[in-house]
């Protein structure tokens, strides 16, 4: 069992991944498509019963391309698909099954879920509370600390702050800057022409930050490793192309957000009340009651 309190889940991720592992003709009380939802709640429903979580919290995509890292630049995430119209209406059920079962849910019309966890993982770094960070998503690993957890649940083992930094070659805090030198081609983030992740992280661990190389570039041509002078000529050339990417791969910040770690808090439910509030959202009787069963109380 973890026993950090506050959990953050990065729900986009796993609502994708009940769509893709359950059956496309899984259907719900109303007769609509209900496999992400499904998959969506067992993922909690696992999370709840096995670590006790006081404090946790969903964070929903909504920004759809229009927020703020759109306006500093089009063509981010420009080649992704848009989701399956089947898939669509039952993010907004995922959610309202994760209010049923007592969990917060916050999305965002000016930043992505990784801002809004980054925001709460910032604020309960300030109160020295521990965090577990559930996701796939390597980017939100940059918002650990050396007290918290890094999860990608049901794909890979829970993570230390060490086991991330020996698993990317840098420290967590690095990844923005490792992402602004290298790409991200799943965003569609540019970098610097020739520069991969692992030339990435070697000039970080010489140098420690983005600010410190761009400052040593002279220096950067005299180190031990192939193509050493090359990759100095290309920083100073693609100056503009890492200032642009740095802005999209580190947090940004909604001040619109809750400022207050106690909206995160998760009271006990009462099996009769969560089964009524599962019903609502479109569960089976008997799935709402096995779920209400385990959870009640909990």
């Amino acid at each position: 069992m973890i026993h950090q309190a506050l959990f953050l889940v990065d729900s986009s991720i796993y609502v994708f991944r009940g769509w893709q592992g359950l059956p496309a003709d899984t259907r719900n009380r109303f007769g609509e498509p209900d496999n992400a939802v499904q998959g969506f709640t067992e993922t909690l429903c696992q999370i709840i019963e096995n670590h006790r979580p006081t404090m946790m919290l969903c964070a929903f995509d909504e920004c759809f391309r229009k927020g703020i890292r759109n306006q500093l630049y089009p063509a981010y995430k420009a080649d992704r698909p848009p989701a399956p119209q089947d898939l669509v209406p039952q993010f907004a059920r995922c959610k309202q099954v994760a209010q049923a079962l007592g969990i917060m849910t916050q999305g965002s019309d000016q930043v992505e879920a990784d801002d809004i966890i980054g925001h709460f993982a910032g604020m309960a770094s300030r109160q020295d509370l521990p965090v577990t960070i559930v996701t796939g998503d390597k980017d939100l690993a940059q918002f650990i600390t050396e007290n918290d957890l890094y999860w990608d649940y049901g794909r890979r083992g829970i993570a230390t702050y060490d086991e991330v930094h020996k698993r990317f070659k840098i420290r967590p805090e690095q990844i923005p800057d490792w992402l602004a030198l290298s790409g991200d081609k799943s965003d569609n983030i540019p970098g610097v022409p020739g520069v991969g992740p692992t030339t990435a992280a070697r000039l970080l661990n010489k140098w420690n930050d983005l600010e410190n190389l761009l400052a040593n570039l002279g220096e950067v041509s005299m180190m031990r490793f192939r193509g050493a002078p090359r990759v100095s000529r290309l920083l100073y050339e693609h100056k503009s192309t890492i200032a642009l990417a740095r802005s999209l791969t580190g947090l940004i910040n909604d001040d619109r957000l809750p400022q207050d770690l106690t909206t995160c808090e998760r009271p006990p439910r009462d099996e009769r009340l969560l089964f009524n509030a599962l019903v609502d959202a479109g569960l089976m009787d008997d799935l709402a009651e096995r779920t209400a069963r385990r959870l009640a109380d909990k």
